[in-house]
């Protein structure tokens, strides 16, 4: 049985003629009637009784008929749905994110706009540090990730497409000596205990404080390590030290923390976009572009 098969019983069902279904169709009335034939075969069932004169539905055609629309109508549904998933306007689509991301306004705005222009695509969003993000979207665990410069070596299938760059920001008491200053050079950070992620969670800005303060001539001093931004900035409000987070954080007021701009240029992060390499998927590609788009909006109205 095929679904052509279907549509010849349907269209001779609803005229209750083989010629007006036969012009309908755009075939001739003898093979509708052998397709049809064919059908009552497959099935083993009379479907139509029939006479020179008139077409009419037996009992069996009657709850036939009824089964064969519901058949075409998956039947298109499944054509429109893989038509919407060629176009990106269907599936789902897997998006990691770091800690730190949704304190932008980037992040709000592409996944806004993209829920806006593809409301068909399930957007599946899932925290995790840059390097287990860029390993899940090797995996084709992740289609996509929002990812801070990782500092190590990523797989050949991976790229990474910068979208904006921001600054870094110490995060102090309010009664420390260095908050008196404007601007903290990392120099000024020698000695001082630093709380910070743990080195296993992956996030880029571990590796990279490091790199900071070796450039600077010392080595930092961990005096607490927390997996969580607001409880790192929790542990500083409490005095068990100080520490460096992307200047996006700064948007977390607690009473007993300031903020403070590193004057060093190299004290600056990204905020980058990983996909495969060789990833043509429409949903993929739907999302990269918004992301860019705004990207490149928000670097304009910053200028």
């Amino acid at each position: 049985m095929e679904l052509r098969h279907l549509r010849y019983f349907v269209a001779v069902a609803e005229e209750l003629s083989f010629t007006r279904a036969a012009a309908r169709l755009h075939i001739g009335q003898p093979p509708l009637s052998h397709q049809i034939q064919q059908l009552e075969s497959e099935v083993g069932a009379q479907l139509l009784d029939r006479s020179k004169r008139w077409v009419r539905l037996t009992e069996a055609g009657k709850l036939f008929l009824d089964d064969a629309r519901r058949v075409l109508a998956l039947s298109e549904q499944a054509v429109q749905t893989a038509r919407r998933a060629e176009r990106g306007e269907a599936g789902e689509l897997r998006v990691g994110f770091t800690y730190s991301t949704p304190l932008t306004p980037l992040f709000a705005s592409v996944v806004n706009r993209y829920r806006q222009q593809y409301p068909g695509v399930t957007l599946t969003l899932h925290e995790l540090p840059t390097v287990p993000q860029i390993a899940a979207i090797a995996e084709r665990k992740l289609d996509l990730g929002l990812v801070r410069p990782p500092e190590i070596s990523i797989p050949d299938s991976v790229s990474l497409t910068a979208l904006r760059h921001d600054p870094l920001a110490l995060v102090l008491p309010t009664g420390h000596p260095l908050a008196s200053q404007s601007r903290v050079g990392i120099s000024d950070l020698r000695g001082q205990p630093l709380v910070m992620y743990p080195r296993t969670t992956g996030t880029g800005i571990y590796p990279q404080i490091f790199r900071l303060c070796r450039a600077a001539g010392f080595q930092p001093s961990i005096a607490m390590e927390a997996g969580e931004a607001s409880t790192i900035i929790g542990l500083v409000a409490a005095g068990c030290g100080i520490s460096i987070l992307p200047a996006s954080f700064e948007i977390i007021r607690m009473a007993g923390v300031c903020y403070r701009p590193l004057s060093d240029a190299a004290a600056t992060t990204a905020l980058m976009l990983a996909q495969r390499k060789e990833e043509n998927s429409p949903l993929v590609a739907a999302f990269v572009a918004i992301a860019m788009a705004i990207a490149r909006e928000s670097a304009v109205e910053e200028r």
